[in-house]
């Protein structure tokens, strides 16, 4: 302020020192005359220059700040930085609301940015796609005119955003939304829909597997139980008492077989990733599993091996064993005498598969997707009388999952059934040296 009153004392200063010359040499009448005109001029510059900066504020742009001379321009320097600053500042701003709506994009979750009223100001992608929001179109439109679900506008009405809503929706398949309100900024709110589809299938899945092993363990614990207090309290002849306790072996027995299955089950969910390089020889595996289902069957069935491809496995020969075990036992188990079951294993550099064909029971169509679930049984009573513990089959597919290999299952009720273990190429490799295995 100082510096503009200096700088228009000088300009008054140079325009009386003229005016006052001329006054002293040529009289009064002619230096008031210099006096205005230089006032005009002056008056002049500054509408000029007054003009310029009011039609440059219509379009401010800091790269058209008009220049000049004398005190205006310092004026003009000055518009000219505070305009630069505020473009980089909003282009900052920008940048940093890109950043935030990239933020908001990438997040797992569903986000819709909600007004006072509940209007919809904002929302991800993934909002869109779970309640059917158009992020163009419905923008002001209040929330509950999209997602009418009651629930979900009995939350909304409440006003208790302490916890979330469960939400099912019928959207991708039958989505499971864990939504919840969180208030923030006054009195705009953030609305987050999480996924939890997953999650509450698991859960299910857990407490079904609590309840299927209470009630696997109860059954035989229960006969046990039974027969021990049928001996203790009775007085029974030697061989009744021989009878009961062999009964009671037989439940014992089971009993062990279960918690041994659920032991492997759990050892190969928590187990690291099967190794890459240890060799499994696959030919005498099979070789070793026509035996086992030779003695299993006891010169009940016709057993067939069929072997094409000089090609070994990579991964836990443990493992692989005893999944492909099960699925031979499973085959003699469930054919009956007189069947046939032929082992078939085919390789390549691409891939290999195990297969086990059957000319037992097979299995009802609406099964086939759930027989490997734990304690998952197509006919309880027969699975009991062979010796099952409903086990098998999961193991089967988590020693598969573990070397990315995937079970497939085809079967026909009354004609058999045909399961086939499919390894990748990855888990494949050339045999060092060839053996030739026939039937």
């Amino acid at each position: 302020m100082n510096h503009i009153l200096v700088r228009t004392v000088v300009v008054l200063a140079w325009l009386v020192l003229p005016a006052g010359i001329v006054y002293l040499s040529v009289g009064a009448d002619a230096g008031w005359a210099v006096f205005v005109a230089g006032l005009l001029l002056l008056l002049g510059y500054h509408a000029r220059n007054l003009g310029r900066l009011l039609e440059w504020l219509k379009r401010p742009d800091p790269d058209t700040v008009p220049g000049t001379i004398g005190i205006w321009d310092d004026a003009f320097a000055y518009l000219h930085r505070r305009e630069r600053r505020h473009r980089q500042k909003r282009k900052r701003l920008r940048r940093l609301v890109l950043r935030y709506g990239q933020a908001g994009r990438a997040l797992p979750d569903g986000v819709v940015v909600l007004d006072a009223q509940d209007r919809i100001e904002w929302c991800n992608e993934k909002a869109e796609r779970r309640f059917g929001i158009d992020a163009q179109t419905d923008v002001g439109q209040p929330i509950t005119n999209l997602v009418r679900q009651p629930e979900f506008v009995d939350y909304i009405v409440a006003g208790d955003y302490s916890g979330p809503v469960r939400l099912r929706t019928s959207r991708e398949s039958g989505l499971t939304l864990s939504v919840q309100i969180i208030p923030y900024h006054g009195s705009q709110k953030l609305l987050l829909a999480r996924d939890v589809t997953q999650a509450e299938r698991l859960e299910a899945v857990r407490r079904d597997f609590v309840a299927n092993v209470s009630h696997e363990l109860r059954t035989p614990l229960t006969v046990l139980v039974g027969f021990l207090e049928t001996v203790r309290e009775l007085q029974l002849d030697p061989d009744r008492v021989r009878s009961y306790l062999g009964m009671m072996a037989d439940q014992a027995n089971r009993m062990q077989r279960i918690i041994d299955d659920l032991l492997t089950l759990s050892a190969l969910e928590s187990a690291p990733e099967p190794p890459r390089d240890e060799r499994i020889d696959v030919h005498q595996l099979i070789e070793r599993l026509r035996s086992d289902a030779e003695a299993l069957s006891a010169g009940q069935h016709r057993i067939c091996l069929e072997v094409q491809g000089d090609f070994d496995l990579l991964g836990v020969e443990s493992e692989i064993a005893g999944a492909l075990s099960n699925l031979v036992t499973n085959a003699i188990r469930y054919t009956p005498a007189g069947g046939e079951i032929r082992l078939l294993w085919r390789a390549a550099a691409d891939g290999a598969a195990f297969s086990v064909v059957d000319t037992g029971v097979g299995i009802e169509p609406e099964h086939i997707p759930r027989v490997t679930e734990r304690f998952y049984r197509v006919d309880r009573g027969r699975s009991r009388q062979t010796g099952g513990t409903g086990l098998g089959l999961a193991i089967v597919r988590h020693a598969l999952l573990r070397h990315q290999a995937s079970l497939d299952i085809e079967s026909e009720p009354g004609k058999g059934s045909r399961f086939t273990a499919r390894f990748p190429g990855s888990r494949v490799v050339a045999r060092q040296t060839s053996i030739h295995i026939s039937a």
